[in-house]
């Protein structure tokens, strides 16, 4: 495995194996836990990558599924070993959604819808900073500088001159109208959400309000797509206590289909441009003919 791959992608892997030997054997989570003295939860946890992997549990679920060939073993428990090694993001500290940043951090693509705000890959800082202080108003100054450093250390992805982020957002009109720090941060905002999506690699749409109800009307969500073909396409819902990963497949598909009416919903890319530069327009107080 490559040295680049990051823990959580690693874990991810290994955990998909460890599924793989199970079913091989025939034996439900619950059989696995059952024989391990542990709970049922622990095994699905492992086994979907959100929790570290030590490698005693390896060991101990090698045994459990009969693995007799010592190269598997060692190369899982290698797995295993890497995936415990730290990402970027630990250097800030306790991050409540550690994984999506890892996850993320190793994405090719990502197809994200934003209701409420405009997405975290292209919010400029003053924004990020009025977005924070507003959602956690019991925050103290030093994780609001926190959170909004790692979100720039996020942006990171979108200036890669090597391996940029494929970004498709489709933003709800509600997004650019909600007055987030003041009118100077909301034309700053817009100003870099019209520059940025001139980036070959980054698409913006809006959602208009005359469009009505659609497929994105419960919520945020965003699909993330990676470059090996081993690891399986991710949709991400964030939560306010905690966040929401789909793997399977028809849920992943579920969620594309969405997508996909919403990207024929928005307004097109030319569009979106002149739809968000007459709001910045609005927001100087300068009017149209």
């Amino acid at each position: 495995m490559p040295s680049n791959v990051n823990p959580t992608v690693r874990r991810r892997r290994l955990g998909q194996e460890l599924r793989r030997l199970r079913e091989l054997k025939g034996m439900t989570a619950e059989e696995v836990a059952e024989r391990l003295l542990v709970s049922q939860s622990k095994i699905s946890r492992l086994e979907n990558g959100r929790r570290s992997i030590s490698q005693r549990d390896v060991r101990d679920l090698c045994g459990v599924y009969e693995v007799e060939d010592l190269r598997i073993v060692e190369s899982l428990m290698q797995m295993a070993k890497d995936s415990r090694q730290q990402g970027w993001w630990h250097a800030f500290g306790d991050i409540p959604y550690s994984v999506y940043i890892g996850l993320e951090t190793d994405a090719e693509s990502l197809r994200v819808y934003e209701p409420q705000v405009v997405p975290g890959l292209l919010q400029t800082r003053g924004y990020a900073e009025a977005l924070i202080n507003g959602a956690l108003p019991e925050a103290p100054p030093a994780e609001i500088d926190k959170r909004v450093s790692v979100r720039a250390r996020r942006q990171d992805r979108i200036t890669d001159p090597e391996h940029p982020l494929r970004l498709w957002a489709v933003i709800d009109e509600s997004a650019l109208r909600r007055m987030v720090g003041g009118k100077q941060v909301m034309i700053e905002q817009l100003e870099q959400l019209v520059e940025l999506s001139q980036l070959p690699h980054v698409t913006v749409q809006v959602l208009p309000f005359e469009m009505g109800a659609h497929p994105g009307i419960n919520g945020q969500y965003a699909i993330l797509e990676f470059p090996d073909a081993a690891d399986s396409s991710v949709v991400y819902i964030e939560g306010v206590t905690s966040d929401l990963y789909l793997e399977k497949a028809h849920d992943v598909q579920r969620y594309s289909f969405m997508y996909e009416h919403l990207r024929a919903q928005a307004l097109n890319v030319e569009q979106t441009r002149h739809f968000i530069t007459e709001i910045v327009k609005e927001y100087t107080g300068i009017t149209t003919d």
